[in-house]
């Protein structure tokens, strides 16, 4: 049975503007990886209604999951809770569970949260929360779509609840072969490795250095003896240790 599989959505115009560097595709991908479920795809868009709506939708019939990062603060540019609601065509709106553990955050409790503040309590109709330890400002589920924030240390407090509530498959392992041969004169024989282990991913990935070119070959699968094979193989023909 093959491994469930997932894609991310990046929502903010400070990713696509070159502002902030993206560390949550990265982190995703790793934890994923750990777990047995195979990231796809990653998507990045503008905050812009329709671009959320339709890589929404577009995903989630393609994919056993997708996960989000951004636009679920307090400010008017945060719309991606309300275009996730658009996309599954329920309503949003505040609810009381989600300002219960937002006043949590507050020396005042809920006397503390404004209007502004409010908008992180909107949840879409029919969906799940997701605990933010650090903020308190929940995520939510709706559906095969996990909604979590942008900022790094929570978006990785949110996915450590998440990932313990999701089920996984068969881990992938990696092998890596480091070549002292540039990628041309891999590529025939490489390729004919590739065709004898089809369970196994093979890349090449290019480096240069003071000694000159070379490649790194990197066996990728969910089977660890067939993974060592093809390493072997691979060892044995281009002469490597």
């Amino acid at each position: 049975m093959s491994n469930p599989t997932a894609a991310m959505l990046v929502i903010g115009d400070e990713i696509l503007s070159g502002r902030t560097r993206d560390a949550n595709m990265y982190h995703l991908a790793g934890r994923l990886t750990e777990m047995g479920i195979d990231l796809k795809e990653v998507r990045v868009v503008s905050d812009e209604d329709s671009e959320i709506v339709g890589a929404v939708n577009g995903l989630r019939g393609k994919f056993d999951h997708v996960f989000t990062s951004g636009g679920i603060g307090p400010t008017h540019d945060d719309i991606t809770a309300d275009n996730v609601a658009a996309a599954f065509g329920v309503p949003i709106g505040p609810r009381e569970d989600a300002i219960a553990i937002l006043a949590t955050n507050y020396a005042n409790g809920r006397d503390d949260i404004n209007a502004a503040r409010m908008r992180m309590a909107r949840i879409p109709e029919g969906a799940v929360l997701i605990d933010n330890p650090i903020s308190k400002a929940p995520g939510f589920s709706i559906g095969n779509v996990h909604v979590m924030a942008g900022v790094p240390k929570i978006f990785e407090v949110m996915l450590d609840g998440l990932l313990a509530k999701l089920t996984g498959g068969d881990p992938v392992v990696s092998e890596t072969v480091r070549l002292h041969i540039p990628e041309g004169d891999v590529a025939g024989p490489l390729g004919e490795i590739a065709s004898a282990f089809p369970a196994v991913s093979i890349g090449s990935y290019p480096f240069s250095n003071a000694e000159g070119y070379g490649t790194n070959i990197v066996m990728r699968g969910t089977d660890l003896a067939l993974v060592a094979q093809a390493a072997g193989k691979v060892r044995v023909v281009f002469d490597a240790e």
